[in-house]
């Protein structure tokens, strides 16, 4: 067993375990650790707990010290810094005529390396801004090419909901949706209604998913025969996913009508899920277009 830390280094950022030692560390304090990109400012969001040494990648790096007021007055002096970089960025980005977006700057905590986030349509030949920003701000340089999920998780918004973006809050990492997803809800196949900010589908598609698969499982299809408990025969008109409720269209006195069952009260054969949704052909271009950016989203993420 070995004794780890979750620390994370911006809102929503991914958690990373460090090695605690001898220090005593809780949840919500900051600590200073070195990571691959070299000393870093992190607020620890997982306090000190035991798991299995294969559960954790080796070797495992050690907290250095719990930050001290010195270091909490060095990071906000960064993220000063940090604007003043971006305000500079922005003009050599204009300077060499770039089709880049710029979307965030970031200085380590030692000062040692400036960040540049920014997204392009395709690869950009960025040596010379590189050399320019060298010669500025006399440390080194990284411009890092990010997607569109990224840059709205950095950024920031509100969806359609309402609410602040899940990306920006608290979603840590990006969680494969699809379609699928939209159409086991019954959701409009509308691209505007289930694309997120970022262009992309919404990322809470699948929060709901797994009940929604559960439910349906239970359910027959629309245009399915039937056996009521009270005798009749008929085909399923519609269902409500949520209540678990089914209406029928059965045969009584020669006369067609609907009639509303819970489905313990009905006899069928279960089948596959029916997925098939009516779209028409400028909807299912969209939604084509939409898979495959979500495919290539994957791609980019890994």
């Amino acid at each position: 067993m070995v004794k780890i830390i979750g620390v994370r280094f911006r809102t929503a950022g991914k958690i990373y375990f460090f090695d605690p030692g001898r220090l005593s560390i809780k949840k919500g304090d900051h600590v200073i650790v070195e990571t691959a990109r070299g000393i870093e400012y992190g607020t620890v969001v997982g306090g000190m707990r035991e798991v299995e040494d294969d559960k954790v990648i080796q070797p495992l790096k050690p907290v250095l010290r719990i930050a001290t007021k010195k270091d909490t007055e060095q990071e906000a002096a960064n993220k000063g810094k940090e604007k003043e970089a971006f305000k500079i960025c922005l003009e050599k980005i204009k300077k060499h005529n770039l089709e880049m977006k710029l979307i965030d700057a970031e200085y380590t905590f030692d000062n040692n390396k400036v960040l540049f986030y920014f997204t392009a349509d395709g690869r950009i030949d960025f040596r010379e801004l590189v050399k320019d920003l060298a010669s500025v701000f006399k440390t080194r340089i990284e411009l890092r090419q990010i997607g569109v999920r990224d840059e709205t998780k950095i950024v920031g918004g509100i969806g359609i909901c309402g609410r602040a973006l899940c990306c920006h809050t608290y979603l840590s990492e990006f969680i494969p949706v699809s379609i699928k997803m939209a159409k086991e809800q019954n959701l409009s196949l509308n691209p505007t209604k289930i694309s997120g900010v970022c262009g992309r589908l919404m990322c809470c598609l699948k929060n709901e998913e797994e009940t929604y698969e559960d439910l349906n499982r239970r359910l027959p299809n629309v245009g399915d025969y039937v056996t009521t408990d009270d005798g009749f025969k008929g085909t399923v008109h519609s269902v409500n996913v949520l209540r678990q409720l089914v209406k029928v269209v059965i045969e009584k006195d020669d006369e067609k009508e609907i009639q509303e069952y819970k489905v313990s009260q009905l006899r069928f054969k279960r089948k596959h899920k029916n997925m098939k949704m009516e779209v028409n052909d400028e909807e299912l271009r969209k939604l084509e277009k939409l898979e495959k950016q979500e495919g290539k989203s994957k791609l980019d993420d890994n």
